[in-house]
């Protein structure tokens, strides 16, 4: 976070986590824009997701983040972040969100914690790592979504 400070990070996080929000009211991909979400991401934006869960590999940029939406939203019929904390902000931002969701293929419900690391590059995000609890439990849930990452 060379060039944001603490307090523009969780301006940033937020007003990214209300246009998420509308996003996806809006029925995320495919049917809202992704441009209510373009100005909190670094045009180099770059997501890692835990290679094992159904949405797993690295997306790079507004479209990889596009994409990913994408396999989120074959993934899951819902998403809902319950609650959020954040951690640390100072440096990466750390933030550790619980999170109720409904696989799509399955119907499975399951409730779990994220926490990610996030970084910021010119008051935008650049970076953001989730780890995942139990990715493992995750992709049972999903049975067989067969989502395919080329976001890379």
């Amino acid at each position: 976070m060379t060039t944001t400070s603490r307090t523009d990070a969780l301006a940033v996080l937020h007003g990214m986590y209300a246009a998420e929000a509308r996003y996806l009211a809006a029925g995320g991909p495919g049917k809202a824009d992704f441009a209510l979400l373009a100005p909190f991401f670094s045009p180099e934006v770059v997501l890692h997701q835990a290679p094992s869960l159904p949405y797993g590999g690295t997306w790079r940029g507004h479209a990889g983040l596009e994409r990913f939406f994408v396999a989120m939203s074959r993934t899951w019929a819902s998403f809902d972040m319950r609650k959020q904390e954040f951690l640390a902000v100072d440096g990466p931002v750390v933030v550790l969100t619980q999170v109720r969701a409904r696989a799509r293929v399955t119907g499975r419900e399951l409730e779990f914690p994220i926490l990610q690391t996030i970084d910021f590059q010119e008051g935008r995000i650049s970076e953001v790592r989730p780890f995942y609890w139990d990715t493992a439990e995750i992709a049972r849930a999903c049975g067989d979504c067969g989502t395919d990452s080329s976001g890379r």
